[in-house]
């Protein structure tokens, strides 16, 4: 009977397929497989990373591949926003979609007729079957039925090709009767997934329900199929995927079973879940929201919404800091050490010392490692954030300027958008002053102080050498007995509008003669 139904269901399809050989000695082969349902969470950048960094680490190869099947859930703009955000971090790929490769085409809405060939290989089996029971049927037996599974134990109750006869099957069929196509499980079997991490898990068969594989209504087929027939044509070697996948397993172990694909079965590792920063469960985007960090890598706009959500990216993140943190959460490389290049990190990486339990996000290690790598970046290489800065305003600055502003406040910086709070006083001058500073610095002898400071700095011919001019100013503090804290404190006040900034005479060598002499007058006529 399945084999006249799998043939009514095919007999109009054209079908071309190469097929997998088996290698003696495998490739290393793996995949990062999204699906476009909207952004690419921080969780599915780490899968992405782990299975970089293996398939680097083995010389192997890293493909992308779009799992589009649920096509209710498709967000126009997703599949370009992964590509984007991973390109960002410097994940790179070998194959996949917009990268190409002989396994194309990449998207699995492309691959129909690969799928439909293989349902029919398992219809023919009897390993699958097909089920009519509409939406409306099925919700009422969930509600007769507390727990209702459609397994070995319901499916001779339900409307399918197995409790229905051949002649009713092939008439529902000829009236273009929707349906699904689900693995027949049988009960009482041992199931046993072999996990990198995890050991040996086994599963009885009797828990699993007969799992949907193929949707008539729009001719493709389900995750658990789909992922299966894709993983063992694009010889995928290893499948790092989360902990999240761990359920589904059995199916897949059980589905490489019913085609003869035992000896190329890829090896699985699930791996440890990120978990909330504060609590317990699984980090959601509500977590990002109430705690205020990002939880996507880059900033996403959500076409239906309108939403926009935060991105690393946009909040002034180092792609290697978002990388070095992510590696860490879930992986341990045995040392103390904390920052790792991309290079260490392949070279390093080992799937044995991934942990089995959850690993809590800890947003403010993220800034740490951001502020560590930030410190690293030649100055060179941050001007380009200042600069854009001072074109907005329509502020002219010579490129050496920028470079030293960034130098003589850079430890202080956490993000790159930091960088212009923190420096924009050596090119615009305050025009108020810090009400608070004003208060505990600014006393009654504070102005003749300042004149007498203002007088002693036109003497000097040049601010360049900050260390001439320190000594200059000191040894005249010291010949005067002012106290030093009563003189440059309120000076720097003066110069940056508030009590912050580096060094003083950094700041006035930077400032030059005329433009320090040009602030100290205008708050000496300012302040009150």
């Amino acid at each position: 009977m399945m084999v006249i139904v799998a043939q009514t269901i095919m007999s109009h399809i054209t079908i071309s397929l190469f097929h997998s050989s088996v290698m003696t000695q495998r490739r290393v082969r793996v995949r990062f497989a999204p699906s476009p349902t909207g952004a690419l969470h921080i969780g599915g950048v780490r899968t992405a990373l782990y299975n970089y960094l293996f398939a680097k680490q083995h010389g192997g190869d890293m493909v992308l591949r779009i799992e589009d099947t649920d096509s209710a859930r498709f967000v126009p703009g997703a599949e370009d926003y992964i590509i984007e955000s991973l390109a960002w971090l410097g994940i790179q790929f070998d194959e996949g979609v917009s990268f190409g490769g002989k396994y194309a085409p990449y998207r699995q809405s492309e691959r129909k007729e690969v799928y439909q060939r293989y349902v029919k290989q398992l219809l023919d089996a009897g390993k699958a079957y097909l089920a009519f029971d509409t939406p409306a049927q099925l919700e009422a037996k969930r509600a007769a039925v507390p727990n209702f599974q459609y397994d070995a134990s319901t499916r001779a109750e339900m409307c399918n090709s197995l409790s229905l006869s051949a002649d009713e099957v092939s008439e529902r069929l000829a009236r273009g009767e929707q349906y699904i196509v689900r693995v027949k499980i049988e009960p009482h079997e041992d199931i046993v997934v072999h996990d990198l991490i995890r050991g040996d898990v086994h599963i009885q068969s009797t828990i699993l329900d007969d799992k949907a594989l193929y949707k008539s209504a729009d001719n493709l087929p389900t995750y658990h199929l789909a992922n299966i027939v894709d993983d063992h044509l694009m010889e995928i070697s290893h499948v790092i995927r989360g902990e999240e996948w761990l359920p589904s397993a059995p199916l897949h172990v059980l589905l490489y079973r019913y085609f003869g694909w035992e000896e190329t079965m890829p090896q699985f590792a699930h791996l440890p879940l990120l978990l909330k920063p504060d609590g317990n469960g699984k980090l959601s985007k509500r977590d990002g929201d109430r705690l205020g960090f990002p939880v996507f890598p880059i900033e996403w706009h959500d076409p239906g919404s309108g939403e926009k959500s935060s991105g690393y990216r946009e909040a002034g993140y180092l792609p290697e800091a978002v990388i070095n943190f992510l590696a860490l959460l879930g992986w341990n490389p045995g040392t103390d050490q904390e920052l790792f290049t991309m290079d260490e990190l392949i070279r390093l990486f080992s799937l044995d010392r991934c942990s089995k339990s959850g690993a809590k996000f800890d947003y403010e290690k993220v800034k740490w490692f951001n502020h560590k790598y930030l410190q690293q970046q030649a100055n060179s290489v941050l001007a380009p954030y200042i600069a854009a800065e001072l074109a907005e305003r329509g502020i002219a600055s010579s490129p050496q300027k920028i470079v030293a502003a960034i130098g003589a406040i850079k430890e202080r910086a956490t993000f790159t958008a930091d960088l212009w709070e923190l420096c924009a006083f050596f090119f615009v001058a305050p025009v108020t002053f810090n009400e608070k500073d004003i208060q505990k610095r600014w006393k009654e002898e504070t102005p003749e102080l300042l004149h007498a400071l203002l007088e002693k700095l036109e003497t000097i011919d040049s601010f360049d050498d900050i260390e001439a001019t320190e000594n200059d100013v000191k040894t005249w503090c010291q010949a005067r007995e002012y106290n030093l804290g009563a003189v440059m404190n309120p000076f720097r006040l003066t110069l940056v509008g508030e009590m912050k900034g580096p060094q003083i005479f950094v700041i006035t060598q930077l400032l030059g003669k005329h433009e320090t002499v040009k602030r100290l007058r205008y708050a000496l006529e300012t302040i009150k």
